[in-house]
């Protein structure tokens, strides 16, 4: 069974007033390549919080944003002391430079350091439990997405790999041809040059089947339907990647090579391109399998 590297999950819990939203999305990667929007009161658990999705996702480019909003109103201190000495001091700057505008002093004020604080809350072991929970939930839905875009490609992949078996077949029937074929263009040739009554028949036998034997594809065409047939059975393997698949994929791809190069038929060269054609889908799709 096969799975894409595309995913989106997103669960909402409430912490204690609070609505945390933790969504997941992941692209294709070669490794883990994981980007975190964390709320500062969630950041003391980052580590754990990569460890858990890493372990769950394996693999990808995933983005993670953990954010909340506060369902009830937030504990704010003015320290007063200070907001009145920053005031005298912008007033008194405001009176030396003969600042008309003393109504916006207030607004700075307010704006300084350490005159406005909220309450800075530390997170829980219950609250860390209630989102490791969340951000597990919502992995579960990244995986669940990813298994279902594997079944789409998996059920693509098969019906190219499929048609890959089926033009080796076609191969078949011009390959004999062209064997009756070469036999003729070489006697052919010697007519031309008047060597027809000259050459040994036997010799000519003997060369024929040296240079038919150097065109021969049987071999290529056993190991082609063999890598197709252990795609498809790697492919609905619990444990099946990306990579593996890929380098079955590049193996396919080899015998194809050869197989073109040694056809020396045109006919057979055609069926060679629609074979690169279904491959070069296929490895298209793979870059985005788990």
């Amino acid at each position: 069974m096969i799975k894409s590297m595309t995913g989106f999950g997103r669960t909402t819990i409430d912490l204690e007033g609070k609505a945390v939203n933790v969504e997941i999305r992941t692209l294709n990667s070669k490794q883990m390549d994981m980007n975190t929007r964390i709320a500062p009161l969630f950041r003391s658990k980052e580590i754990e919080i990569r460890a858990l999705i890493s372990k769950m996702l394996e693999r990808g480019k995933v983005d993670v944003n953990i954010s909340f909003e506060k369902n009830t109103p937030e504990d704010v201190t003015i320290n007063t002391e200070l907001a009145k000495s920053y005031y005298a001091v912008l007033s008194n700057l405001s009176k030396e430079i003969g600042n008309p505008v003393e109504s916006d002093i207030f607004l700075h004020v307010l704006r300084m350091p350490d005159v406005v604080t909220s309450v800075q809350e530390d997170l829980t072991e219950e609250q860390w439990q209630k989102l490791s929970a969340a951000v597990a939930d919502a992995c579960a839905m990244v995986d669940d997405f990813r298994a279902q875009e594997g079944e789409i490609l998996a059920r693509d992949f098969e019906k190219r790999i499929c048609m890959i078996r089926d033009m080796i077949e076609e191969v078949t029937p011009l390959e004999e041809n062209r064997m009756v074929t070469l036999r003729a263009k070489f006697e052919k040739g010697l007519e031309e040059m008047n060597l027809k009554a000259q050459y040994d028949p036997n010799r000519f036998e003997q060369e024929l089947f040296y240079y038919i034997e150097k065109l021969d594809i049987t071999e290529e065409k056993v190991r082609l339907r063999k890598h197709c047939d252990y795609f498809l059975e790697t492919m609905r393997d619990a444990n099946a990647n990306g990579k593996k698949l890929a380098f079955i994929v590049q193996e396919c791809g080899r015998e194809i090579n050869t197989l073109g190069s040694k056809s020396n038929d045109f006919q057979i060269q055609q069926i060679v391109v629609r074979m690169k054609d279904e491959l070069e889908k296929m490895k298209e799709q793979l870059a985005n399998i788990l």
